[in-house]
């Protein structure tokens, strides 16, 4: 097991905007945005400091759920790696992947080459998945998605560790083929395991290198994955991560409904009370009118804000 985040600071990151447009947290502008509009943010974010940028996964959302998710859902992994040509040094991350939506060895080929040509920057976020309609459409059991995701894991880390892997199934077993290129990371991407519900926490303490929670960060959560995983995996550290919600550096002139907004003082000793629950990570969610407003807001959280949450 991996673990990627500094002791003593809280690094923080972000969910990309455009390349996912839930009616939930999609800005008006994202609609008409370009995809040289989602390069300047990462780009931005690569410089600001940002500890990874995120890209959701969602193969074709059913037309009941179309009015409140959307329909636009990029791929995850043409995104990243597109972006990977294109930054430097931010991380790569899928918040999350739905394993079962592949075969574990075409999730390994895939992760394996962007750890490749991005330089070891993959995170393989992963979830079990929420759209029970989705499922069907690829002829999967969505009340056996927990099961799935437990071994599509296992698969795909016996893949990141040997050429010629060895997984027993039941759903995906193989052995006796082998697959390059190999990833840069030693024994493949971190793997961060998504969802607060108790099989997420305990699939993340039993499984992952990382925990990213949906919704809020509880002490209670956070102790039950440390507790569960001493008890199944010794000392194994693990990244604990948060999600802040949406955040406004400075005081807005427009109303932004909900959002944790001010001096950047004021952002970072909010932030940084994550800490006390053992947070390493936070994802934080810019508000914006255009992209050139959330241009500014990432370049004045990397320079104001981000300095301060260390320590």
């Amino acid at each position: 097991m991996t673990t990627l985040l500094p002791e003593g600071r809280l690094v923080y990151g972000m969910q990309l905007p455009i390349q996912s447009q839930s009616t939930i947290y999609a800005e008006p502008w994202e609609a008409d945005a370009s995809a040289d509009d989602l390069r300047r943010i990462a780009q931005a974010a690569d410089r600001a400091g940002f500890f990874y940028v995120a890209v959701c996964d969602h193969i074709a959302i059913p037309a009941d759920r179309a009015g409140s998710m959307g329909t636009a859902w990029w791929d995850t992994i043409a995104t990243l790696a597109w972006l990977a040509g294109l930054t430097e040094r931010v991380r790569l991350l899928s918040h999350v992947a739905v394993l079962a939506y592949k075969h574990p060895l075409q999730t390994a080929k895939a992760w394996s080459t962007l750890d490749q040509v991005s330089g070891g920057r993959a995170i393989l976020g992963v979830g079990s998945g929420h759209v029970e309609g989705e499922f069907d459409l690829l002829g999967l059991d969505f009340a056996d998605r927990g099961r799935l995701l437990d071994e599509a894991i296992d698969a795909v880390r016996a893949a990141f560790t040997d050429e010629f892997p060895v997984a027993k199934g039941p759903q995906w077993p193989f052995e006796g083929c082998g697959q390059r290129p190999r990833p840069v990371q030693v024994g493949g991407p971190p793997v961060w395991v998504g969802g607060s519900s108790k099989p997420a926490l305990r699939r993340a303490a039993e499984r992952g290198d990382g925990w990213l929670p949906q919704g809020p960060v509880t002490q209670e959560a956070v102790d039950f994955i440390r507790a569960h995983r001493a008890a199944t995996r010794g000392d194994d550290p693990i990244d604990i991560g948060a999600i802040a919600g949406p955040v406004y550096v400075g005081e807005p002139d427009w109303d932004t409904g909900p959002c944790l907004s001010g001096p950047a003082e004021k952002l970072a000793h909010v932030l940084k009370k994550y800490s006390a629950l053992g947070v390493g990570q936070v994802q934080v969610r810019l508000r914006s009118r255009s992209v050139d407003e959330l241009l500014e807001q990432i370049e004045r959280f990397g320079d104001e804000v981000g300095p301060a949450l260390s320590g």
